[in-house]
């Protein structure tokens, strides 16, 4: 017996308490692993390293042949239970001699005497993952397939071993196992490891049933479990901390390709950087977006993604500074050397993915930190927004609307040529992503003015044509909500705008249509609002 089984049997060791002496009945004469797992990655050897260390393997159904077939020793389940599997195997494990082997308290001396009487022995570790609900989810399966992909012994056996972690270790994970079985190589697994596993493991299983309540119940009680939170250089502010969690279920969408040495990601990098993606991949065209605090300076859609950046980043060179940038197709290295020529201070570049050439480039601005797309897309196809607020929290399913020329509406007897349907479009989708009675002056596909984060809408109006200036004459307007008067189409007028698209809606919607007619300037309406708090 390897000496890892004999720091198994001695949980003065593992529970760092010298006052403890433990017994395990008679019968016991090595430590027993329980293994039953859905993902075989990683099964056989890890089985194979337990067994060289000593100890008993259990196993069920798919698991136990793998492990015969790879010739390991193994001892079904229902030779301990002296009872088969049974109902397909719905039933395997709810039996005590399996959930009292792994639920007993070794420091217990009732406990000790009971099994003893019962015949129980103890169950020192346990491999479990589910059954896999989330890739029946993923296929669209029907409901009599999602039933028979909820696991039911599975989540009972990680949770009996997470509450009995001061004396067995549960893995719901096989990225664990190496760790796992280096210290059982070693000592024996350690009461802070156990401890660490016994937390994952109970988030795992809320998260499983999380989603199985979310599907079954039609997103009625949406949720998500927070996994592998990843420290953040500060919060918003640098006297508060800040950490991104990834949603258990889903592959984490973004990599970090470069970040300054010892400075990683903050809280609003990251928070920026959603905001710049999210507004880019609206577009089809090449496009590129220059974020600052949440909102765009500038957008523009072109043949090439390099003129792109250039028109994004000219729209306003001044609010460009400290800024995130974001592109909807692969960087070239041409992007990062306009930054380098130019002097210009990016904080982040968010691309679906950068050319070896780029990344060379990076390399002479180390404070630029990168990050790339996994295949330019988002990390669930309808995540739901969480904000936590007075105590509790708010959900909302995210704005998938989607207007194009067919769904416009004309309200003025001058209609609109394609030219401005074409920048109404483009105007439209970036005042989807931008503040508050958020207006935006548009023209070629290219953003010349934005006023947003304002309490009125006349006072948006004012600063996108303040920031427009002469670009503002012949450009178009967009505004993400209706206008509750006719004043900010009557400063739109005063600076050029030729067209204006709005959702409409407003009780004056008359008096605002009326005003268009008089001024000269065609409007149309989309029937939708597109407010972002």
């Amino acid at each position: 017996m390897g000496n890892n089984s004999v720091a198994a049997h001695k949980p003065v060791e593992r529970c760092c308490n010298p006052i403890l002496t433990i017994h395990h009945p008679p019968s016991t004469i090595m430590p027993r692993a329980l293994l039953s797992v859905s993902d075989k990655t990683g099964l056989v050897d890890f089985a194979q390293r337990l067994q060289k260390c000593g100890w008993e393997v259990l196993s069920t159904g798919g698991t136990e042949k793998t492990l015969k077939d790879a010739g390991i020793a193994v001892t079904p389940v229902e030779d301990v239970t002296e009872f088969p599997e049974c109902f397909g195997g719905r039933v395997k494990t709810m039996h005590p001699k399996i959930m009292g082997g792994i639920l007993m308290r070794r420091d217990n001396p009732e406990d000790i005497a009971e099994a003893k009487k019962q015949g129980i022995e103890p169950i020192d570790l346990i491999a479990v993952n589910l059954y896999p609900f989330e890739e029946a989810l993923k296929k669209q399966s029907d409901r009599a397939t999602l039933i028979e992909n909820v696991d039911i012994g599975g989540p009972t056996l990680l949770r009996s071993a997470a509450k009995n972690a001061a004396f067995v270790t549960v893995v719901c994970d096989v990225a664990d196992y190496d760790r796992v079985i280096a210290q059982v190589e070693s000592k024996g697994t350690t009461l802070e490891l156990r401890q660490e596993l016994a937390t994952k493991a109970f988030a795992r299983t809320a998260a499983y049933d999380a989603l199985i309540a979310e599907t079954f119940s039609d997103g009625r009680y949406a949720g998500g479990m927070l996994m592998n939170g990843t420290t953040l250089r500060y919060g918003e502010n640098p006297r508060q901390w800040g950490k991104y969690y990834d949603l258990w279920g889903t592959e984490r969408p973004w990599k970090v390709i470069q970040e300054e040495a010892g400075k990683p990601m903050s809280y609003l990098n990251l928070l920026d950087a959603d905001g710049a993606w999210n507004l880019v991949k609206e577009f089809s065209a090449p496009t590129a977006a220059c974020i600052k605090h949440a909102n765009p300076s500038g957008v523009a859609s072109n043949g090439t993604i390099t003129e792109a950046f250039q028109r994004s980043y000219d729209t306003d060179k001044l609010s460009a500074f400290g800024v995130i940038v974001a592109l909807n197709e692969k960087c070239p290295a041409e992007v990062i050397q306009k930054i380098i020529d130019q002097k210009i201070f990016a904080e982040v570049i968010i691309a679906p993915g950068f050319d070896p050439e780029a990344v060379e480039l990076l390399k002479q601005k180390p404070k630029i930190r990168a990050i790339e797309m996994a295949n330019g897309k988002s990390p669930m196809a309808n995540p739901v927004t969480y904000r936590s607020i007075l105590g509790g929290m708010l959900l909302q399913n995210p704005d998938t609307s989607v207007v194009t020329e067919k769904k416009l509406t004309c309200v003025t007897e001058k209609k609109p040529t394609k030219e401005q349907i074409a920048d109404m479009l483009f105007a439209w989708n970036v005042v989807k992503h931008a503040k508050s009675n958020a207006i935006v002056f548009a023209k070629d596909r290219v953003t010349v003015g934005i006023g947003c984060g304002q309490t009125s809408r006349v006072d948006s109006t004012w600063i996108a044509a303040k920031r427009a200036g002469e670009r503002a004459k012949g450009a178009v307007m967009a505004s993400d909500a209706f206008f509750p008067f006719p004043d900010s189409v009557e400063e739109a007028a005063k600076h050029g705008i030729a067209a204006i698209i709005q959702p409409g809606g407003s009780i004056r919607d008359a008096e605002v249509f009326a005003k268009a007619n008089e001024l000269g300037i065609s409007m149309v309406t989309t029937g939708i609002r597109v407010f972002r708090h």
